[in-house]
């Protein structure tokens, strides 16, 4: 508004100021508004002012129209648009309101629509929206020229940068001669050329569209104009906004120095380096002019995210029933990118308490160190007859191979006590009994990693594996070599749908001596959904005097020394409100088999069932909410293939909460 306390009224400004308040009105919908000024005249020569204002009902679409549109249909058209007729369901959306500005954006979608479609004459003569004669609802008519279909002509690239060959251009071309007309593409293209010109070192280049029409043909050639631009350095790199963490920490993840030709793949990569450390809610880096046409200032804005954690929580679990946890966690202690940890969990069949520490920059070098200590208590009750206590430490080196590689190298020193506890030896195979007793188990172990993923924690794009080998016998009693494959695959489709392909597979030898029941692989749920916690595999079976299993007395799952595990999972477009809210649903299918026994098993009264490299197979949807009060995991599966003794579990949930 114009008219302020104390300074001059004039009734211009009065009318100024209500026909803005009428037109803020109408941008809401509400043409009926009604606003009436009133003046209060008081002493010396002053006045109140005071606007008595009728707000009136909304004004909905009632009904959108197409004139001159015979290519497609009202419906497909309608689709095209922000604007909404007005429908009861419609509770909570606003886009069924008149709207200028709204009406603008849905003329040039429409452009939009029919240009990618082959309509590049198209045009909109006009757009109108008229009262309905009782004032309440708007009817808006769009009046349309398609013109005639186009298809691409010739299709060419013509460079002024000297030092660039057009023929390295034209690898970035998105359409070819008889392709459909379509500005996507030629938008995308743009895009392409652009980012070419970057990762050479071109930071400002223009890629100007040259288009001609041929109406006799009804062909459009285009040529791509790329224009002459200096190559570009970086003058400087500006970090700001990181309260916090030291310039160092975030100066390290630039594949870039001042000085350097400027790289946009590089700077792109610098920027996804910064955003995976997970220190920060909002990271971005912008391309500034420098002090020179050649230099260029990359300016880095960061807003610092909370690194700490201190949680005390309870959760419910399907796996492991009640779980009490309590943990401290610092991801960024000091502002060094350090991490410390101290975590302890409590449930009927685990109890853990570890203390970790990581460095990512030991001796000031690219490589991470870190050192864990370590108590697990695993009751193995659930699904055999023997427990585990498990106390050891353990060293970590991380060094960098290559831009997305990582060669992890570990020692660790534990040792392994195995029991029945409290559990009738009677009714506990004689396989067990046998491993019985504690050992020390000295291991050496290195992981080749390989990790493209678009995100640390909810990917949508990208590639991780993993291949590692342990081996144990450097001292202690346990000697053998195992190995294992882990490949993850991330998949963008249409429509906002994304896929995920999963292979995992391991193998361990024993080298002189048989493999420790402990050592051993085991293998279930949650990795193959539909299965409980090691609830496939091989099975000692106790008999009865007639060489039948023993009815009532559940089978003791062994693990195995081989298995293989894959999954094909689609995850699905739940809308953006449900991304927000950490909100996942996707269907699988999960394939797995655990087998392969190196021990001689020929103990009178008792057999193996299950030992065999035929899959295990089950399909079924999951849903995962990552709450305010923790997270949330239910998954409902259907069994289409197991072996006599599995332990399947059709439907598995887990909640946490804290506190």
């Amino acid at each position: 508004m114009q008219l302020r306390p104390r300074i001059v009224f004039t009734r211009a400004k009065v009318q100024a100021d209500v026909q803005r308040m009428l037109d803020l009105y109408q941008r809401s919908g509400r043409f009926a508004a009604v606003i009436e000024p009133k003046v209060v005249q008081l002493p010396q020569n002053r006045v109140d002012l005071i606007f008595e204002i009728s707000e009136g009902p909304k004004s909905k679409i009632r009904r959108i129209n197409f004139i001159g549109n015979t290519a497609f249909s009202d419906k497909d058209l309608r689709e095209q648009l922000a604007t909404t007729e007005a429908r009861w369901w419609r509770l909570f959306g606003s886009n069924d309101t008149y709207d200028p500005d709204r009406q603008a954006f849905d003329r040039e979608q429409l452009r939009r629509f029919y240009f990618n479609n082959g309509y590049a004459d198209f045009r909109v003569i006009s757009a109108t929206a008229e009262l309905t004669p009782d004032r309440e609802d708007f009817i808006v008519t769009f009046v349309v020229e398609e013109g005639e279909i186009y298809h691409f002509g010739t299709v060419d690239v013509e460079s002024e940068i000297r030092d660039i060959d057009e023929g390295l251009f034209r690898v970035f071309l998105g359409m070819r001669e008889g392709q459909l007309y379509n500005l996507d593409r030629i938008t995308d293209t743009v895009d392409r050329l652009t980012n070419a010109a970057g990762v050479l070192g071109y930071a400002f280049v223009n890629v100007r569209p040259m288009p001609r029409k041929n109406r006799e043909t009804r062909t459009l050639d285009i040529t791509f104009r790329v224009l002459d631009a200096p190559r570009v350095y970086v003058e400087r790199i500006a970090v700001h906004g990181n309260v916090r963490t030291r310039d160092e920490v975030v100066r390290r993840e630039f594949r870039l120095v001042e000085g350097d030709a400027f790289n946009l793949s590089k700077m792109e990569r610098s920027r996804q380096r910064i955003q995976s450390l997970g220190f920060f809610r909002e990271s971005e880096v912008e391309q500034l002019p420098g002090s020179r046409q050649d230099r260029l200032v990359l300016d880095v804005s960061l807003q610092e995210d909370a690194t700490g954690e201190l949680s005390l929580g309870a959760a419910f679990s399907s796996l492991e029933n009640f779980i009490f946890e309590f943990s401290i966690r610092e991801r960024n202690l000091l502002g060094r990118a350090q991490e410390l940890r101290l975590n302890f969990s409590l449930s009927s069949l685990r109890q853990q308490i570890d203390v970790g520490f990581t460095e990512p920059r030991f001796l000031g070098r690219n490589i991470s160190a870190g050192i864990d200590l370590f108590r697990i208590n695993l009751e193995q009750s659930q699904f055999s007859s023997f427990q585990t206590t498990t106390t050891g430490i353990s060293f970590r080196l991380g060094l960098p191979i290559a831009e997305r590689a990582v060669l992890a190298l570990r020692y660790s020193i534990r040792r392994d006590l195995v029991d029945i506890g409290n559990i009738d030896p009677n009714r506990t195979s004689r396989f067990i009994r046998d491993q019985l007793g504690d050992n020390i188990t000295s291991l050496f172990g290195y992981s080749l990693i390989y990790d493209s993923l678009n995100h640390p924690l909810r990917p949508t794009r990208g590639q991780r594996a993993v291949f590692s080998q342990d081996l144990a016998g450097l001292g202690g009693d346990i000697f053998y070599l195992r190995t294992r494959l882990d490949y993850d695959k991330f998949i963008p489709l249409i429509w906002g749908f994304y896929g995920r392909l999963g292979a995992e597979g391991g193998y361990i030898r024993g080298l002189g001596q048989d493999i420790r029941i402990n050592d051993r692989f085991f293998l279930g749920g949650p990795k193959v959904r539909g299965f409980d916690t090691a609830g496939l595999g091989p099975a000692a079976v106790l008999l009865d005097d007639d060489g039948n299993p023993i009815t009532g007395l559940r089978p003791d799952f062994i693990g195995g020394e081989a298995f293989y595990q894959g999954t094909a999972e689609l995850f699905l477009p739940l809308g953006e409100a449900a991304r927000e809210m950490g909100v996942q649903a996707s269907l699988y299918l999960d394939a797995a088999s655990l087998f392969e026994l190196s021990n001689d098993f020929d103990f009178e009264g008792e057999a193996v069932f299950g030992d065999t490299a035929e899959p295990r197979v089950s399909v079924g949807v999951g849903v995962a909410w990552e709450s305010p009060f923790g997270p949330f995991r239910i998954d409902f599966a259907k069994i289409l293939k197991s072996q006599p003794f599995d332990d399947t579990k059709s439907f598995q949930f887990n909640v946490g909460t804290s506190f």
